[in-house]
């Protein structure tokens, strides 16, 4: 092995010598053939690191490719490498130890896109993004307000209300147009080629409802903060004052969150002035929304249970760290971080927090676990939670109808 590698040193040096006439011994040829092997070994293994983001990140891509040579080689059954990748990947972001980040295989995420095109069921229209950027119109509903607009598959949306959102993920979209609902708003097709007007005003249903209680407390449900609910709720309030309310009872029990403007809304009108909560982003950067003097200065109590969730959380926590309200029910579940979905190359995604909401006092409700009620009230019949039927009480807050515990607890507590 020594001779023949000797040899074929010998005859590139002399093919060298021969090309450039020039004499070069042996050695240094050897030199310079080390030298170019370990330089360009080098340097493809610093851009192989690079690739992959630095050494770290380059140590954990060769423990996988490690751990999937042994498994091809000594695991007895056939190995599906598809499966294995996506677990992999599953594994990842579980890893993070965030319950609401998760990793959607190719298949999956088809199937969310296609759920999620329908999330604009209010005024009848499921989209999905395409690939010139544009949210091409799936369906419309019959008797919709995108029906009664002129909306028909194929079209391509390109902009709402005047704003490109070719440029925007389908999150953002969501919520520009979930923000929409009870209004009247433009929609341009394909690229100002034409342009459409949306009128959701007659087809709106307030999620709001409300009633005076002999209890002389005004009771009021929010079943979500979807847009116009802030506005609804800060209505609702004004008529149960104007009827000598003392006292007021925020039902957000099975509220699944909304949009954040619509609870700045709703905490500006009942809170005096001050920082309402922010929303913060992995850098840092913070989005501060706060209160004007005016407030509204009688008790309050709120009701939430576990499936109260996000926008919903942190109107309760608001009320709870101002001490403007008492918090009754059951702990949340601390579903209050916002998230975006992120494509991959394979066309698999994975769906991350990115968002958090902070408390005025800097509190990360879903880092905490949860708002946690001053008073911890149980109901003994989960179908009684939301009843309006029954529960109005007499001067001492008790109403002998009504199996909604928690209901009851806070009308005697305001009584």
């Amino acid at each position: 092995m020594k001779r023949l590698f000797r040899r074929v040193m010998y005859n590139l040096g002399s093919l060298i010598s021969a090309f450039f006439n020039i004499g070069i011994s042996l050695k240094f040829v050897i030199l310079v053939c080390v030298i170019l092997t370990a330089g360009t070994y080098f340097i493809t293994n610093k851009v192989a690191i690079d690739n992959v983001g630095g050494a770290a990140d380059y140590a954990e891509a060769m423990r996988y490719i490690e751990i999937k040579d042994i498994v091809d080689e000594k695991f007895i059954d056939t190995v599906d490498r598809g499966a294995m990748g996506d677990s992999a990947a599953a594994a990842m972001v579980a890893g993070l130890g965030d319950k609401w980040s998760y990793y959607m295989s190719s298949d999956e995420y088809k199937t969310y896109q296609l759920y999620s095109s329908d999330e604009y069921s209010d005024i009848g229209l499921s989209i999905m993004k395409d690939d010139s950027g544009g949210y091409q119109v799936i369906s419309v509903n019959p008797g919709s307000p995108a029906a009664w607009a002129g909306l028909t598959p194929g079209m391509v949306i390109t902009d709402v209300d005047g704003e490109d959102v070719t440029v925007y993920d389908a999150d953002y979209v969501r919520q520009l147009i979930r923000g929409k609902l009870n209004t009247v708003f433009t929609l341009g097709i394909n690229r100002g080629q034409s342009t459409i007007t949306v009128d959701c005003t007659g087809f709106y249903v307030s999620p709001v409802s409300y009633r005076m209680e002999k209890t002389e407390a005004g009771y009021i449900k929010i079943d979500n903060f979807e847009a116009g609910s802030g506005q609804d709720a800060i209505n609702a309030i004004e008529d149960l004052l104007s009827q000598k309310a003392v006292a007021l009872c925020i039902d957000v029990r099975g509220n699944p969150g909304g949009l954040k403007n619509e609870i700045a809304k709703l905490l500006d009108y009942l809170l005096p002035k001050g920082m309402l909560f922010s929303e913060v982003d992995k850098e840092g950067n913070r989005n501060i929304v706060e209160s004007d003097g005016m407030c509204v200065q009688i008790p309050i109590v709120v009701l939430l249970n576990t499936e109260t969730y996000s926008e919903a959380e942190l109107f309760a926590a608001v009320l709870q760290e101002y001490n403007w309200a008492l918090l009754m029910g059951e702990p949340t579940s601390g579903r209050t971080r916002t998230q975006s979905t992120v494509e991959l190359a394979d066309g698999s995604a994975i769906r991350l927090s990115t968002k958090t909401y902070l408390t005025p006092n800097g509190n990360d409700i879903s880092a905490s676990g949860g708002v946690v009620p001053d008073s911890i009230v149980f109901n003994t019949d989960a179908s009684a939670t939301g009843t309006t039927e029954g529960t109005t009480g007499v001067s001492d807050g008790t109403a002998s109808t009504s199996a909604d515990d928690q209901l009851m607890a806070a009308l005697k507590y305001l009584s």
